[in-house]
This record gives C-alpha cells, sequence and structure tokens, in this order.
C-alpha cells in the first residue's frame, strides 16, 4: 500500500489491525480520513483495509515514535490516535502527548490501566466500588479470607479479557489461583475484591468537556458462570437493559463519576457496573472502546448510534456531534459465545443454516478443522460469535437458543474414541 495515499488527507493512526479493529478503521475511512494502522502481525487482517500499514508491536512506544516522527517528517497528516478493544491506554496517551494529540493523560492512562490505583482514586473521590485490597503473599490471601470469607475475586492489577480472573469459594486451592493470577500479571501484582452479587451492566460514554453520554447500555450475561468456575467467564450481553430508568440514570451518573475521578474527560469511558440492593457499585472503568461486538454490533443494531465516529471526532479535534448519540432505532440484540469441548476440531455443522436466518446479524467461528480447541480461560480462549436481532427480549432468547441448538461445534478429545459436541 502505498504511503503517499495517506499524505494527501488527515490521517488516523490506529493501533492494531485485528479483527477488533477493522470498525474503527472503517468507520474513519467512512469519515474521509486515512488509516494508518500499525500491528505487530504482518498478515493482520486491517492491513488489507487501511491506507497504510506499519509492522510494529503496539506496545512499543520508542519504536513507534521513531516511526511517526520519520512519516512525519516525510510530510504525514497526524490527526490522531486512537485504539479499539486493546487496553493500551498508556501508549495512546504516550503518543498524543508526543505529537502534540488529543488523547488521555498519562496519569489518566496509568490509572485506567491498574486497576488496584484506580480502585484507590475512586475511594478518594467518594465513588462507589466493591471492597478491595492489595495481594503481596499467599500468605497475605489466606489471612483475608479468614478474615472476609472466601466470596472474592482474585484477578491480577493489569490485565483485561478476564485473564487470569477468578472467583473464590470455600474449596478453592489459593495457592493455584494465586499463582496463576500473579503469573497473568505484567507486573506480578495481584489484589481481591468483594464478589458482589446483582445484575452486571456494561456501558460506554462519551465525554468532552463536561458533557457525558452514554449510547452503549448492555446487560451482561454471565450464565456460563458455574460452569467455568472459579474462571470468570461473561458469554455476550442483552439491548435493551432490564434495568429501570431510575436505574439506568443512577448507572449513567456513577460510570460518568467514575471517569472524571480518573481525569477521563475527553474521549470514551467503558464502565464495568453491578446493581446492588445499594446501588450501583463500579468494578472498572476502560479509557477506550471496547472490542468485541459491543461498539460495532449491539449497539448500533439495537439504537442506530455509531459513537465509534464520535470517539473518533474526539481523538482528532473535531467538536463531537452530540446529536448523533440520539437513539433512532428500538431494536433486540444479543450477542452469544461458542465455548465447545476442548479438543481437536473435527467439524462444525449447519453452519450455512444458521448464517441464511436475516435476524443472525454476524456468525464468526475462529477455529478450522484440525485445530486444537483449548479450554475456556480467558475470553481470548472463545471458539466463536454470533450477533442475533429481535422484535423483543423473548424472542431474542428464543432465536439465541435456537442457534445454540442447531450450530453442531465436533471435536475430539486426544485419547477419546467418540467425538464430544457443544
Amino acid at each position: 500500500m502505498s504511503a503517499t495515499r495517506s499524505q494527501r488527507k488527515r490521517t488516523l493512526v490506529v493501533l492494531g489491525a485485528s479483527s477488533d479493529q477493522l470498525f474503527l478503521i472503517r468507520t474513519a475511512r467512512r469519515m474521509g480520513l486515512a488509516v494508518l494502522a500499525v500491528d505487530r502481525d504482518p498478515d493482520a487482517p486491517g492491513f488489507l483495509e487501511a491506507d497504510d500499514v506499519a509492522v510494529i508491536s503496539t506496545r512499543d512506544v520508542p519504536a513507534l515514535v521513531a516511526y511517526l516522527e520519520q512519516r512525519r517528517a516525510e510530510g504525514l497528516d497526524l490527526a490522531g490516535v486512537l485504539t479499539m478493544g486493546s487496553d493500551i491506554p498508556d501508549v495512546v496517551a504516550a503518543l498524543a502527548q508526543r505529537f502534540g494529540l488529543p488523547g488521555p493523560s498519562p496519569e489518566t492512562a496509568r490509572l485506567a490501566t491498574d486497576k488496584l490505583a484506580m480502585k484507590q482514586r475512586f475511594v478518594e473521590r467518594g465513588v462507589p466500588c466493591p471492597w478491595f485490597a492489595e495481594v503481596r503473599s499467599l500468605a497475605e490471601l489466606r489471612a483475608i479470607v479468614r478474615t472476609r470469607g472466601p466470596a472474592l475475586v482474585l484477578k491480577p492489577v493489569d490485565r483485561s479479557g478476564s485473564r487470569g480472573v477468578f472467583l473464590l469459594d470455600a474449596a478453592s486451592d489459593l495457592a493455584e489461583l494465586y499463582a496463576r493470577a500473579r503469573d497473568f500479571s505484567y507486573t506480578g501484582r495481584v489484589m481481591v475484591e468483594e464478589y458482589v452479587s446483582g445484575p452486571q451492566i456494561s456501558t460506554e460514554t462519551v465525554l468532552h468537556d463536561g458533557v457525558a453520554v452514554t449510547p452503549g447500555f448492555a446487560d451482561r450475561n454471565y450464565e456460563l458462570l458455574e460452569r467455568f468456575r472459579p474462571q470468570v467467564m461473561e458469554n455476550g450481553g442483552w439491548i435493551p437493559s432490564l434495568c429501570t430508568e431510575a436505574q439506568r440514570a443512577e448507572v449513567e451518573a456513577l460510570v460518568t463519576a467514575a471517569a472524571w475521578a480518573l481525569g477521563l474527560t475527553r474521549g470514551i469511558a467503558k464502565g464495568d457496573v453491578v446493581l446492588t440492593p445499594d446501588g450501583p457499585r463500579v468494578i472498572e472503568i476502560a479509557a477506550r472502546l471496547s472490542g468485541g461486538d459491543f461498539c460495532e454490533s449491539l449497539v448500533p443494531l439495537a439504537t442506530g448510534v455509531n459513537y465509534v465516529r464520535t470517539a473518533i471526532e474526539i481523538a482528532t479535534g473535531v467538536q463531537p456531534d452530540f446529536g448523533a448519540l440520539l437513539s433512532t432505532t428500538e431494536h433486540a440484540v444479543a450477542n452469544r459465545y461458542f465455548f465447545p469441548e476442548p479438543g481437536e476440531l473435527v467439524a462444525v455443522h449447519s453452519v450455512e443454516r444458521v448464517r441464511a436466518q436475516p435476524w443472525v446479524k454476524k456468525l464468526e467461528l475462529w477455529y478450522r478443522p484440525g485445530d486444537v480447541v483449548p479450554p475456556g480461560l480467558s475470553h481470548a480462549h472463545r471458539f466463536g460469535v454470533f450477533v442475533a436481532v429481535a422484535r423483543d427480549r423473548d424472542e431474542l432468547e428464543r432465536r439465541v437458543r435456537w442457534v445454540y441448538d442447531t450450530l453442531r461445534i465436533e471435536t475430539r478429545a486426544p485419547a477419546a474414541a467418540s467425538p464430544t459436541y457443544s
């Protein structure tokens, strides 16, 4: 791809060119921007749709700075830097600061990627969240469990996508889970927080100079929690939420306060919230657009709103059009994932029958026959996804069940003579 194509236009640097960033790349190009996509994988699918590409790790800040300095000296018009689905606000902040582009501050990025520091800031600013504590040793974890009971969530302070996140109970092997959580952490740091039961909500809020609008609001689905215990695994979500108008208003006010507590005043705040009898509690805030289907499929299909466009406006210094965040449609939408039994993939049956349904808006499978399907240890181990639409949640749930009943995933355990199905 010719470098000169992007030099003719204002260029958005998109960090990541995997399937998670495709919607961002496509939206930016529809807005008239050129896209320079960066990814360490030379075969990243986003490279096929970008105006310009760079094969560099999106976590290698010195290499990214050197490359962009060279390209800017050659005439590249850098308009902004953004990512979607990749938890690297620190990289976005570093590049934005270096090149004078809009973006989160380094301090906001630090708080957004260190869950312990994030929770400490919430406490300082009076933002309701579950009880938490850093865990520096196995002995300390055991002492906390003795004092507070086993209803705790153990997690690395600096990972995402459920990696190393475990729900403890009285039967938990604390030594094993502590070691696993610590191994997932980039820095070897672990924390626990109180497990607060109640409906969980995913949100995405657009923030700009004191204005906060939350076009993304979905119920999270944890129907497989017992199957994967102690691993905490979400299985998609639904729109519209079952929250009342009053509950939604409380949640929106909470995620806005949490974002502002982190210093996030321009950009996107991705919130995870639990509804308790005492009101909502914020679990985490991410300073980025979500990956997967949330802002790519669920919200646009349910409401007609594409707030990825608004995020691009903010990232490129354009006054955001908040009128574009008003819902224009009302549909029920869900995404769900496939978690077959681990083993060698033999075949997937009835794929075309499922795809033929007009209400199936997306069906992606990430394994091929002969691949080894791993156990579900994090969101990275999902087998595939589908998105369905309907008139209401009752019809939607019937359609979701039909897909699960119709599409069969055949795997073969290494030592087994007969296949298993999911």
